[in-house]
């Protein structure tokens, strides 16, 4: 068996979640040749110590994992927020939409006013639907039962997943959104490293 190799990833992306601690390591498997970024939904192999029903969300290798059973995890592949604005920590999905509807916070309106001239001075919401940026379904993400306005979303733009390049929202195919939503109850506990 060959040594695993500690590199920046590997020693960046660790934290504690249910009391355990964790890096990149210890979550999956170790395999002897890097892994290609593949977005598409699979169960995988991970290591002893998560209960099912945990959501983990490892920004830089860009891969949701929902924990299914002792040692599975079903891995989707995401896209994640743009340097500064990326949401860390723990958090509770405390709502669930389909076809959401949306509006972008008055942070990402004065930040970039000509990309939401649409939404400046006034309190239009853009109806949910396949032109929504939020896509087919959210999970919205709740601390102490305040909104932090970072989802689980859908997305209009399929080429973003893999990159970082949001408002700070985790970004997936509608297809896996879909599929994740059908996964997961209310009351969820998400962990973004």
């Amino acid at each position: 068996m060959s040594p695993v190799r500690l590199n920046r990833r590997r020693f960046l992306c660790s934290a504690v979640a249910g009391g355990v601690a964790l890096s990149l390591p210890d979550l999956a498997e170790a395999r002897s040749k890097p892994a290609v970024f593949d977005p598409r939904p699979q169960e995988v192999r991970i290591k002893k110590g998560f209960e099912a029903g945990q959501m983990l969300i490892l920004p830089r290798s860009y891969y949701l994992y929902l924990v299914t059973d002792k040692r599975k995890a079903m891995r989707y592949g995401v896209g994640v927020g743009k340097a500064g604005l990326e949401f860390t920590g723990s958090a509770v999905i405390e709502v669930k939409k389909e076809w959401p509807t949306w509006r972008p916070t008055d942070e990402m309106i004065e930040r970039e006013p000509r990309s939401y001239a649409k939404f400046v001075d006034n309190k239009y919401v853009q109806p949910g639907g396949p032109d929504n940026p939020l896509g087919a379904r959210a999970l919205y993400l709740f601390q102490n039962g305040v909104d932090t306005y970072f989802r689980i979303h859908g997305t209009t733009q399929p080429q973003t997943i893999g990159q970082s390049v949001s408002n700070g929202c985790i970004r997936m195919l509608n297809e896996h959104v879909i599929d994740l939503y059908q996964r997961v109850p209310l009351g969820t506990v998400v962990t973004v490293l």
